[in-house]
């Protein structure tokens, strides 16, 4: 019996052992943490903003990302299989964000909502892409940019809508 113990001991081991050393660990831990992070804080815009899709979820899809590109990259996969995998994210990414776009009928014109959510959640995917494939300056520039687009760019057209109003009354 103690054999047999000792085997499944080994081959538990054998199991949890994808991370070699403490640099590989550390590595993966900030890819991940950095994914985290940065689809959380265009997550707490959204959510701040009354959206539906906020922090769990864009950490969610970052996080996952991040992980779809870091676990092949970490067994040695060929830029070709890379090139794979990213089409695949990005394509299971736009399942999960037509889930978010509605069109109300209202009159004979449609509304169509939830297509900034959309986009979002695509630009996190992104982001957490660049994330798992190590490339953290180029996330945090765009989780920076994606902030000034969200935050800034509806100040700027609400600025042009209104000084478009005035104009007409002339």
């Amino acid at each position: 019996m103690s054999a047999w113990w000792h085997e499944v001991w080994v081959t538990l081991q054998a199991e949890f052992a994808d991370i070699g050393d403490a640099s590989q660990l550390t590595r993966i831990t900030v890819r991940l943490l950095m994914a985290a992070v940065l689809g959380g804080i265009l997550g707490f815009e959204r959510e701040h903003k009354g959206k539906a899709a906020g922090v769990r979820t864009h950490m969610l899809v970052a996080i996952g990302a991040a992980l779809f590109v870091l676990v092949p990259q970490m067994s040695g996969s060929q830029a070709d299989a890379m090139s794979r995998v990213i089409q695949g994210v990005i394509a299971g990414i736009g399942f999960l964000c037509a889930g978010t776009i509605l069109k109300n009928q209202e009159g004979d014109e449609g509304h169509v909502k939830g297509l900034t959510t959309a986009a979002g959640m695509w630009m996190t995917a992104a982001i957490g892409v660049s994330a798992g494939l190590g490339k953290e300056a180029t996330a945090v520039l765009s989780t920076l940019l994606a902030l000034l687009i969200l935050g800034v760019m509806p100040r700027i057209v609400s600025l042009f809508e209104k000084n478009g109003q005035d104009d007409g009354k002339d």
